[in-house]
């Protein structure tokens, strides 16, 4: 069921990843050709960053690919992951194109140079932010639905170059009215929502590579779950990791020791099945029993 579960939740990512790569190959012939025929610095850097898109198109689908190997004997918790190194490839990327439109902009105004790239800049730009930010809603929602870091990162991505286009669209339209360094100065802007933006992706990277906990609500659930379980006296040891898009839970429970262990095993299935069902991402629990006895009650009190 699982395994179904996950070619299901690859083949989401791979389609979606396709639509985009696709989309992204319309855009930079775009950019580049009119911004070659219009001589638009501007609109040749934004089909630049959308090359950069288009190559972490694949670094998804790569990636993709490579976490959902089975596990073996050199990985026996799976391949997952590959993914959450992935996303943090991509936000790289995006660190890198922050600080390459932040230091070109404050470039060309330090050297005056100032830009009137005239209407044509202003089509091309608003068809690229309506196709880029439809490409972001698509995407975040995928990458929510299949619990996707890498996904979710490529999405804002996506968002970064819309972004960069209506910085385009901005200092175009500001530029017909005789002001040259307006796209520069919305460039600069720009850039900056970006590094914040990749900095973000690669602290929650980090904290997952370095075996970070679950969120708090996911946490939460956990613990209700426990408490709603009428035969679990007590339980403890709670631990949780982040493996891509899968949850690995561990936990102690104490059952009545006159318990067989056929209904302490029925007991555990019990929780675990209802830890999957209140959580949206796929868990993997593993449930230590020990036995409740009315001495180590008292010990306990």
């Amino acid at each position: 069921m699982m395994l179904q579960t996950q070619e299901i939740r690859q083949e989401k990512i791979r389609s979606i990843t396709l639509r985009g790569a696709g989309a992204n190959v319309f855009l930079i012939i775009l950019k580049l050709i009119v911004g070659l025929l219009i001589k638009s610095s501007a609109l040749i850097a934004d089909g630049v960053h959308s090359v950069s898109d288009l190559a972490t198109d694949f670094i998804v689908l790569i990636g993709a690919k490579l976490s959902h190997r089975p596990p073996d004997q050199s990985h026996p918790y799976g391949h997952s992951k590959i993914e959450t190194i992935t996303c943090q490839f991509i936000a790289l990327i995006l660190l890198a194109a922050g600080f390459g439109f932040v230091w070109s902009a404050t470039s060309s105004i330090y050297k005056g140079k100032e830009n009137f790239p005239g209407s044509w800049v202003l089509i091309v730009a608003a068809v690229s932010v309506v196709v880029k930010e439809v490409l972001f809603f698509l995407t975040r929602k995928i990458a929510k639905e299949t619990m996707s870091p890498a996904l979710y990162a490529n999405a804002w991505h996506h968002r970064s170059d819309s972004f960069s286009s209506m910085a385009v669209l901005i200092g175009g339209l500001a530029s017909l009215f005789g002001w040259g360094y307006a796209d520069h100065a919305a460039t600069i802007v720009v850039g900056f929502m970006i590094i914040a933006l990749s900095g973000k992706i690669i602290y929650e990277g980090l904290i997952e590579l370095s075996e970070g906990s679950a969120d708090k609500e996911s946490i939460k659930a956990i613990k209700e779950v426990l408490a709603e379980e009428k035969d679990v006296f007590h339980w403890h040891a709670l631990r949780t990791r982040k493996l891509g898009a899968e949850l690995f839970v561990d936990v102690h429970i104490l059952v009545d020791s006159k318990l067989t262990v056929l209904e302490g095993h029925e007991i555990s299935m019990k929780i675990e099945e209802n830890i999957n069902k209140r959580l949206s991402r796929p868990v993997n629990t593993l449930i230590h029993i020990e036995p409740h006895t009315k001495k180590m009650h008292k010990k306990k009190s």
